[in-house]
């Protein structure tokens, strides 16, 4: 019995790693959205679902490997009240 569900969750791992990779296209009957006010031309479902820049920047650190104690911070004030 756990050979045949090991068996399954291993096919339905190689299963849901198949995919097609084809042109995106519109629906049936269906057109992509207007052009932005301004641009010339309509751009394609693959420049639409481009994110840019903004939305994944890249990292400009580097990740700390182990910890380091903290440099004295002049602005970390307790609170006044």
């Amino acid at each position: 019995m756990r050979g045949t569900i090991a068996m399954l969750t291993v096919l339905a791992a190689l299963l849901a790693g198949c995919g097609q990779t084809a042109e995106l296209k519109p629906q049936a009957g269906r057109s992509l959205p207007v052009a932005p006010y301004g641009r010339g031309d309509q751009p394609s479902a693959n420049t639409l679902l481009t994110l840019p820049p903004q939305a994944a920047p890249e990292r400009s650190v580097e990740l700390r490997s182990r910890s380091e104690q903290r440099r004295d911070d002049p602005f970390d004030l307790p609170p006044q009240g």
